[in-house]
């Protein structure tokens, strides 16, 4: 019998992040799911293969590793590896496992034309250029330089065009999302003149539901296909209507106790009874990702009642107030994301108690053993 290190449960339903690039499909032409960092937390090879036989042919990594292992998945699928080559194993990796690369300096296709060189082949990239986010690529003034260098090369072939915006989940800096696509436009205008015959992509989740001018020939869908949406809590929020939550967690009521007036729970005693009360101990903490950040402001989920935190989350432990749940009993199932009914936590709701935001929550609760549901 095997036994799990913890108690908490990230279950996945792969049916929701189907219905969701499905959703997606009838907004953009051409959308190549981004599955990096383990697919935000959802299982990369698991949610490759769901996507790949939903139709999708294209699909994004994070580092050349993760797509290597992607490309292992679902061999017949283009592979882009966001992150690009960093070292000599990443470069060699890109030539022996026909991964697109993101590129965005001189010196990384100057390393990619000799290790393709070595191994007898020739490598697709994707140039980086960076519109206004100020992180990596190209700048738009050297698009002519970047064209020159490709002239000099025999074993790189630059296939795609790329940039990523930094506001389109934004309604109020719309603005800023549309001066990087002239930006990005500009650019392409160089390259198509220098005769090079690259794919654009430029549209993440917000510009798929918000910017359709920015679409361009392939999109690059991210938070979206796990059911968060990129405009929630903003005048746009009905753009995103219709994305479905594929991950929820959950944990278990390992003692219930009824506590008198006066008594503290937890650390620093930072909640005092005001009168006596029953209170829940779950089997989850900040060890579980379940960050230390929530004390005494998040909500649980217990047969379809919501219970706030007591106190501080300690390390494999949190506190809830059962007072209004007197069904509750040791062993029951507890929430922290999703649960049934109109009361269930969205990603959204614990993002915003946590201080941060969807990706996050995904990426760091997905960390837990994760099983698949229909």
């Amino acid at each position: 019998m095997s036994i799990w290190y913890n108690h908490v449960r990230t279950r996945i339903r792969l049916k929701a992040l189907v219905d969701n690039y499905r959703l997606i499909r009838t907004l953009a032409t051409n959308p190549a799911p981004v599955i990096k960092s383990d697919a935000y937390g959802h299982g990369l090879p698991e949610a490759a293969v769901a996507l790949f036989a939903a139709g999708a042919r294209t699909m994004a990594a994070g580092t050349v590793g993760e797509a290597a292992v992607l490309k292992d998945t679902v061999p017949q699928a283009e592979v882009i590896s966001l992150l690009g080559p960093l070292d000599a194993a990443d470069y060699a990796c890109v030539c022996e496992r026909d991964i697109v690369a993101f590129v965005g300096s001189t010196e990384q296709l100057l390393l990619l034309e000799e290790a393709a060189r070595l191994a007898g082949t020739t490598v697709r990239v994707a140039l980086k250029f960076d519109t206004g986010m100020a992180r990596l690529g190209f700048t738009v003034d050297e698009a002519a330089g970047v064209a020159d260098t490709l002239d000099g090369l025999e074993h790189v072939r630059a296939t795609m065009a790329c940039s990523h915006l930094a506001t389109a989940d934004d309604p109020g800096q719309a603005e800023y999302a549309q001066e990087q696509g002239g930006r990005f436009a500009r650019i392409l205008e160089t390259l198509h003149a220098r005769g090079l015959d690259v794919r654009a992509s430029l549209a993440n989740s917000g510009a798929i539901f918000g910017h359709p001018a920015l679409h361009h020939d392939l999109q690059r869908p991210g938070i979206a296909l796990y059911g968060a949406n990129p405009f929630h809590g903003t005048p746009w929020e009905a753009k995103g209507h219709g994305l479905q939550a594929a991950m929820q967690v959950s944990s278990r009521l390992v003692q219930i106790r009824t506590i008198p007036a006066g008594q503290s729970v937890s650390y620093g005693r930072t909640f005092t009874a005001p009168a006596e009360m029953r209170i829940g101990i779950v089997a989850v903490g900040y060890a579980d990702n379940y960050s230390r950040g929530l004390s005494a402001k998040a909500r649980m989920l217990i047969h379809g009642r919501r219970v706030p935190v007591l106190g501080r989350v300690c390390m494999q432990l949190t506190a809830v107030d059962l007072s209004h749940v007197p069904e509750a009993a040791a062993g029951d199932e507890i929430f922290l994301l999703g649960g049934a009914g109109p009361a269930a936590i969205s990603a959204e709701e614990l993002a915003g108690w946590w201080g941060t935001i969807t990706y996050e929550v995904f990426c760091l609760l997905g960390q837990n053993p994760r099983e698949y549901v229909d």
